[in-house]
């Protein structure tokens, strides 16, 4: 698919360099498309192919402009030291020269709560790019991804169709999460896309079911998160690069539960009413969650100190420690 440079906006949390737009779609082929339609029926596909022309096929390609201080996000994730290292690599590539950002589809591998989703949306925010879900958990059809037949009656198009086609950038981060959960019992193979779509020559010219055009994906960002990879296929596995992410240590989930009361106060005008560092004790209690359970304890720890007419948070402010489904085991 054609690119060519322009300079997009700046926004103030980074600096996008002068990056490319890129043709995500041929329109000549959506107008084919379009003038086969029979004059009747078919309104959300005719719909579907109107909104595309409307909008064109050129797509932001961004990526961050130099190697990007990642000192916080290793602060932040500190379990996540690996996975950041790759991202790493594949920015200092594509330095320096007109290449896009190419990342290898990675596999976050670890227990429920200990941050991989979150990992994914901070990843987005560091390469300048959108993020968009797709709960496999809650998937039941297996045209999720890749759209459904327009012959279907409520049939529209898949995930990976509408992050490009309705989205602004030609190399969203799409996080597949809990791939291991996709139902076994779907009529169609929930993952039977991701053949295509993890390699990047295929996924050049993916073919969405509904829409019967072909896509440029070959510049999709894939993250997975997994807690069992046994239940993924060998053959998708090896299309990714594998990382086991483990429960942080005790000393690591202090920081990180540091860190998140840290950006909440900051984030909020009631902030100011409390301490600017939590206690010693509420750390403690705090590091016995699963990181993703530590801001819903410290919002109830809060609004419990203010009940009170108090600037720091106590440790019988927190939820009780029977009630915390979070909790995970620590790296010695």
């Amino acid at each position: 698919m054609e690119s060519r440079s322009l300079v997009p906006h700046q926004s103030s949390s980074f600096k996008l360099p002068i990056a490319n737009l890129r043709n995500v779609f041929h329109p000549h082929d959506v107008e084919r498309k379009l003038a086969k339609l029979p004059g009747r029926d078919h309104e959300s596909l005719r719909s579907t192919y109107e909104r595309m022309l409307e909008r064109g096929p050129e797509r932001f390609q961004v990526k961050p402009s130099g190697l990007p201080d990642m000192e916080a996000l290793y602060d932040q994730l500190p379990n996540f030291t690996e996975a950041l290292d790759d991202v790493k690599r594949h920015v200092a590539l594509s330095q320096d020269c007109g290449d896009g950002l190419e990342v290898t589809p990675m596999l976050l591998l670890g227990p429920p709560g200990i941050g991989k989703t979150h990992f994914a949306r901070k990843l987005a925010e560091l390469l300048g790019t959108g993020m968009n879900l797709v709960p496999m958990s809650s998937m039941t059809a297996g045209w999720l991804l890749s759209g459904a037949s327009s012959q279907w009656k409520g049939a529209k198009p898949g995930k990976v169709f509408e992050a490009l086609v309705d989205g602004q950038y030609a190399n969203p981060v799409i996080v597949v999460d809990e791939i291991d959960k996709a139902s076994a019992d779907a009529q169609y193979d929930p993952l039977g896309a991701m053949y295509g779509l993890l390699e990047h020559d295929t996924a050049a010219s993916f073919m969405d079911e509904f829409a019967e055009v072909a896509i440029d994906a070959s510049q999709v960002i894939w993250i997975m998160t997994a807690n069992d990879d046994r239940c993924i296929p060998e053959p998708i596995r090896n299309r990714m690069n594998v990382f086991e992410i483990e429960a942080p240590s005790f000393e690591a989930a202090r920081h990180i539960a540091r860190n998140l009361y840290v950006s909440i106060r900051a984030e909020h005008g009631w902030g100011e009413r409390f301490n600017p560092d939590p206690s010693d004790d509420v750390l403690d209690q705090l590091a016995e969650l699963a990181p993703r359970d530590m801001r819903r304890a410290l919002m109830t720890g809060f609004g419990n100190a203010r009940l009170h007419q108090r600037g720091a948070i106590l440790v019988e402010d927190l939820p009780k420690a029977g009630a915390a489904k979070g909790k995970i085991g620590f790296v010695q």
